[in-house]
């Protein structure tokens, strides 16, 4: 089996993976990006929508816009970039098993940032099998990466930002969105999202969600129920609605199988989407020379997850000498501030105190593995 090597190894060319990648590759160190896709960039090539947020976060840019400026930014680092390329195992001695191009390589490398993502929860009824339901980023990838049409009438199953703003996308698409159903008493996301499609004329079912899905070959309507305060459903309260298509936006879980795989400890946060890699606050895991960022530490936006994959970058970087401790410093310092600014509204809080409690495990692991305590 033949073997690449590299100074530093990327799994994953999102936004994390990418800008980990960029900071890498400009301290000189010998960079490859893997990835399992045709096309690098993840989740921002299907974000048309303009960022939130500040002026060095890039706010009023769209995210395939960011997914541009990005790729050129690999391309002028001198990062390689492995497409259409599954990481299948991640072994000792920072070993990794890839298929590329329908043939088997081992990955070498001395440090390795995985980027992985995170995957869409799935939400099971009956009815949930039939052809017209599918993950709302299934439906996004549809509209605006293949621009095809998933059906003419859909409703959104979940009212957090993925939910919103492709229910938007997807009326923008020419598809009509029956409803939104939403079992909390409140939506989950931004209410700017949430009011475009109230003007729009779609209704927003609080406290709602969705008992079945009506059809024999393909789904032809939804019947859903009201339900109170522990999600029970209230009698006498159900609704039909016509339908072809149901989009699930219920969450995501962070894509963790290799890191569980090398060996990482793990700590359970259900804010961030399940059990997440223990990291400190280099991103490096309890695996030494592991390092993590983007959704795969915790499902949070974007833009935390450039930060994050500028923190890994740097780290990694640093680690091999290619970074003085002086510039890591700096350059750390200013990733950590921008990351602690996208944390610190009111949507943040729950996200920065987890990932405080991620640090302060990883601490306390550390501590314990000194004393011979386990």
């Amino acid at each position: 089996m033949e073997k690449i090597t590299a100074d530093i190894v990327v799994i994953g060319a999102g936004p994390a993976g990418l800008c980990a990648a960029v900071e890498a590759s400009r301290s000189g160190a010998a960079v490859i990006v893997v990835d399992e896709n045709q096309k690098p960039g993840g989740q921002l090539f299907k974000q048309i929508h303009k960022f939130f947020g500040s002026k060095q976060h890039l706010s009023g840019v769209r995210g395939y816009k960011i997914g541009e400026q990005l790729l050129e930014a690999v391309e002028k680092s001198g990062a390689q970039v492995m497409l259409d390329s599954l990481v299948y195992g991640l072994f000792p001695d920072k070993l990794m098993g890839v298929i590329h191009g329908g043939k088997s390589y081992l990955l070498e490398a001395k440090r390795i940032i995985v980027a992985a993502g995170a995957k869409e929860n799935y939400l099971a009824f009956p009815g949930s099998t039939l052809p017209g339901v599918m993950g709302a980023g299934a439906a996004q990838t549809m509209v605006n990466i293949n621009r095809v049409l998933p059906g003419e009438r859909a409703v959104m199953v979940g009212s957090g930002n993925v939910g919103l703003i492709v229910s938007y996308q997807l009326m923008q698409a020419g598809c009509d969105v029956a409803a939104v159903l939403e079992g909390a008493p409140r939506i989950g996301g931004y209410s700017v999202h949430a009011a475009k499609l109230r003007r729009a004329g779609v209704p927003i079912y609080t406290s709602h969600t969705i008992v079945r899905a009506t059809g024999e070959t393909c789904v032809t309507g939804v019947e859903i129920t009201e339900v109170d305060r522990n999600l029970k459903p209230i009698p006498d309260t159900q609704k039909h609605i016509e339908a072809d298509t149901v989009c699930l936006a219920v969450g995501l879980n962070p894509m963790t199988e290799l890191l569980w795989m090398y060996g990482c400890r793990f700590t359970y946060i259900p804010s961030l989407g399940g059990h997440v890699p223990l990291h400190d606050e280099n991103m490096e895991t309890t695996a030494p020379g592991v390092y993590v960022a983007g959704d795969v530490t915790g499902v949070e936006e974007a833009s935390s997850a450039m930060e994050e994959g500028n923190l890994a970058g740097i780290s990694a970087a640093q680690s091999l000498g290619f970074y003085t401790e002086e510039e890591a410093r700096s350059k750390k310092e200013q990733a950590r501030a921008r990351l602690c600014e996208l944390r610190s509204g009111y949507f943040g809080k729950a996200r920065r105190e987890s990932k405080e409690k991620q640090i302060h495990a990883m601490s306390d692991y550390i501590s314990a593995s000194k004393t011979g305590v386990d």
